[in-house]
């Protein structure tokens, strides 16, 4: 997963995807909650179906303790984390209403993250789209922006290769301080992970891990292409004086002819897709619907990343 982290924190094997924040902000209202509802009721028939609960998503891998020398199963190691007593605050949510420029963004989300760390802001969770660009981590190639003129191209402190951004891509900055949660960042990049896959569950779809690459894949069966595999969502941070940033995207239903300019993430034999893509015309209400209701289970009370049981 792409990791960038600074203030003496060494550990850059590819970081966060950035992002910004705009003045054009509302708080968001979760109490329309029928829409999804009759949405998951409407596509119980798509053959894209969650694993039965408690069953172990396939090819996702074992996460290693912190102590090198010791190694424990998944499970156990986030089990392990349930024994902190620390409090996870509240969480405030924001979308933006338009694209907002990237160069904007990055610096809104930079002075958050720092009044977080002062104390003088809460969480965020940041809901937003894009105008089409390309961003390119620290580890991008030049031979993989295969269209240089296409789009802007915005070059990222963050770690990692070449990422698209554009309208119809669900993107969710996420600014947590992770001292008053747990500072761990095997723990805190899991957790998003399950949040995309939980998310896509909502929708009916599998979305997995796979080792060694980066992002969240669904298997495409319904192509007639045996072992084909596409990323559904990207996942990207960077840590700051233990404040996360940047976070997720989630390809709702963006132009997937705009991924063409690059190699995504320097991977070239898998594609990428959609909801859209995958037969689900999701509406970006209905995903950020989504994305409340799955984050709550992978970072609210009680959970590895909240407070603690």
């Amino acid at each position: 997963t792409n990791i960038g982290i600074s203030n003496d924190l060494a550990l850059s094997d590819e970081s966060a995807w950035c992002g910004r924040e705009d003045s054009n902000f509302h708080p968001v209202s979760w109490t329309a909650t029928s829409t999804l509802r009759v949405y998951q009721f409407r596509h119980d028939r798509t053959t894209l179906a969650r694993n039965p609960r408690g069953s172990r998503p396939p090819g996702s891998a074992e996460v290693a303790n912190p102590d090198p020398i010791i190694k424990r199963t998944e499970r156990q190691f986030l089990m392990s984390m349930q024994t902190s007593s620390l409090v996870a605050p509240e969480v405030e949510w924001r979308i933006s209403d338009r694209p907002v420029d990237y160069a904007q963004a990055v610096a809104e989300m930079e002075a958050r993250a720092a009044a977080i760390h002062q104390g003088e802001a809460p969480e965020l969770v940041w809901l937003l789209e894009h105008p089409a660009l390309y961003t390119a981590g620290t580890s991008a190639r030049d031979e993989d922006l295969l269209a240089p003129n296409r789009f802007p191209v915005h070059r990222t402190g963050r770690g990692g290769q070449f990422t698209y951004h554009g309208p119809g891509q669900r993107i969710a900055y996420v600014m947590l301080d992770l001292k008053r949660r747990r500072q761990d960042v095997r723990c805190y990049v899991h957790a998003l992970e399950e949040w995309l896959i939980t998310t896509l569950a909502q929708f009916n779809v599998t979305g997995e891990r796979r080792e060694g690459r980066v992002g969240i894949w669904v298997t495409r069966a319904d192509r007639g292409t045996p072992g084909r595999e596409d990323k559904i969502g990207a996942i990207g941070v960077r840590i700051k004086r233990w404040v996360t940033l940047h976070g997720i995207s989630l390809n709702v239903a963006p132009d997937l002819g705009h991924f063409d300019g690059i190699v995504p993430c320097g991977i070239s034999q898998h594609g990428v897709t959609s909801l859209e893509d995958l037969g689900l015309p999701v509406s970006m209400t209905d995903a950020d619907m989504a994305l409340k209701e799955s984050f709550e289970s992978c970072f609210g009370k009680g959970t590895v990343m909240g407070l603690a049981e």
